[in-house]
């Protein structure tokens, strides 16, 4: 196994686990690559997905961007999904792309842009079925950890400092990976109306994750999660005995590590607990209509406007050039720490999560910060700009960020802006990747990143749907 920071890669047309074909870089406008995986290689084929890029072949205008819709926004079933049920029920294992593991966080966001889809696709909808089952299991074996194995096997992680289990890839708390995976159970529930996955097994995972962020409200006392790694990477541990820095308990909910699977500086992580807030109103919602667990269903109603309120009060700060905006990370003592990362859960995708309006005035003011040389995680260069993050380190952009502000803004030029970005700086693969340098798009990590290729499907359907103008030009 190799670590999500290895892959670093400059120049590449290989993409893993995809087809590869040679390619002069002089593109004509009707002439693109197969960059696709033969049909008769892909993981798993839904018909739903091939009608609606046939459709959207014909609805995007530039031959460049329906070529990378074609390529990305089936990436997820195409090349990470294990489908197959055990015991008679629906089981989904999906593998992040250069990793075969599965992230809560990551899978769920896999196949995030599929659900609308579910009501024409019944084997689709078998196999979100199967994921949010398999979601489940991993949550009773450990709802600390952030990453799994479909079997037992060992880890390069496993001589982590911290409590590792033979299904464990990884076990860095991360706040919103039990969220994701309420928010997949709520929305698949919303969508297709079938509650068989909410079992007993389920309502025991769901009696976990109030049980977890409970615990890392840390009132009494530090919780029972500690972490440590032998590592050069300062943001891959933790100090404070494995613990994380010191915080003063304020109703929110510690979150060790960031989306990123980066440590925390402060371990109130506001984007997590804005995305807990709107995570544990959508369970209760499932519980009550479901008629599980009254008593369940009203503590996380509790938490939810406790966290809520605690936001209101601990994660304002006011700027001096912004006004008010809000912190990336607080600690209760008063401190701050003020930047943006692409990983989403961040500041500017807190619409996109529903946790917010885009018309909220302190979130309107975090925009402008997020998206300024005021915030050090935005970098301006040659190949483009946009958010990065201490994972890559400086000056690489994320195409996640750049698309998490497309999706959440409000005007065409900006989003016009994000398009040209990501069509010009996928280095000829036709795949997004985990970022780039700046300065040249060719130096570039993650040639296999299912999830942000499956998201810049996500964006041009919404696009489709909201603003179909702005695909009937060419960039």
């Amino acid at each position: 196994m190799t670590h999500r920071r290895d892959f670093i890669k400059a120049g590449a047309l290989a993409v893993a686990g995809l087809a590869t074909k040679n390619w002069s870089f002089a593109k004509s406008a009707t002439n693109f690559p197969v960059v696709r995986i033969p049909a008769d290689k892909r993981s798993f084929a839904s018909t739903a997905v091939e009608a609606t890029i046939t459709r959207m072949k014909k609805v995007i205008k530039d031959p460049e961007l329906a070529w990378l819709f074609e390529n990305c926004f089936p990436n997820t079933i195409d090349t990470t999904v294990h489908f197959k049920p055990i015991d008679g029920k629906p089981d989904t294992f999906v593998i992040t792309g250069d990793i075969d593991a599965m992230w809560l966080r990551d899978s769920t966001a896999q196949v995030w842009p599929y659900l609308p889809l579910l009501k024409e696709d019944s084997h689709l909808k078998e196999m979100v079925a199967g994921l949010i089952n398999r979601q489940t299991k991993c949550i009773i074996i450990d709802p600390y950890a952030n990453a799994f194995y479909d079997r037992p096997k060992k880890s390069e992680w496993t001589t982590d400092h911290t409590e590792m289990k033979p299904m464990l890839h990884e076990r860095k708390w991360e706040l919103d990976s039990l969220c994701y995976t309420i928010r997949l159970a709520y929305n698949y529930w919303k969508t297709t109306g079938d509650v068989s996955p909410f079992d007993a097994d389920w309502l025991k995972a769901m009696r976990l994750i109030l049980q977890t962020c409970t615990e890392q409200q840390r009132k009494e006392n530090h919780g029972p999660y500690k972490f440590g790694r032998t590592t050069a990477w300062s943001t891959d541990t933790v100090p404070g005995n494995g613990f994380g820095n010191p915080i003063k308990p304020n109703g929110l909910i510690a979150s060790t590590f960031r989306p990123s699977d980066d440590a925390t500086v402060y371990p109130f992580f506001v984007p997590s607990n804005f995305f807990a807030v709107v995570s544990f109103r959508e369970v209760a919602e499932l519980l009550e209509k479901t008629k599980q667990d009254a008593k369940l269903t009203a503590d996380f109603k509790a938490l939810a406007l406790e966290v809520e309120t605690a936001l209101k009060k601990f994660a304002v700060y006011n700027h001096p050039e912004f006004g008010k905006i809000y912190a990336f990370e607080v600690d209760g003592f008063g401190n701050h720490l003020l930047m943006d990362d692409a990983g989403i859960p961040g500041l500017i995708s807190m619409p996109y999560l529903g946790a917010m309006s885009v018309k909220d005035p302190v979130y309107i003011n975090t925009r402008k910060f997020v998206l300024s040389d005021s915030n050090p995680y935005f970098f301006k260069g040659k190949a483009g700009e946009g958010l990065g993050s201490p994972h890559t380190l400086i000056d690489q952009i994320w195409p996640m960020g750049i698309i998490a502000r497309a999706i959440t803004s409000v005007s065409d030029k900006e989003i016009e802006d994000q398009l040209r970005q990501l069509k010009n700086t996928h280095n000829h693969t036709g795949f997004m990747h985990e970022s780039f340098d700046k300065d040249d798009q060719a130096k570039f990590t993650r040639k296999w990143f299912a999830w942000v290729n499956t998201l810049f499907g996500e964006l041009i359907l919404k696009l489709e749907k909201e603003r179909p103008h702005l695909l009937a030009k060419v960039y």
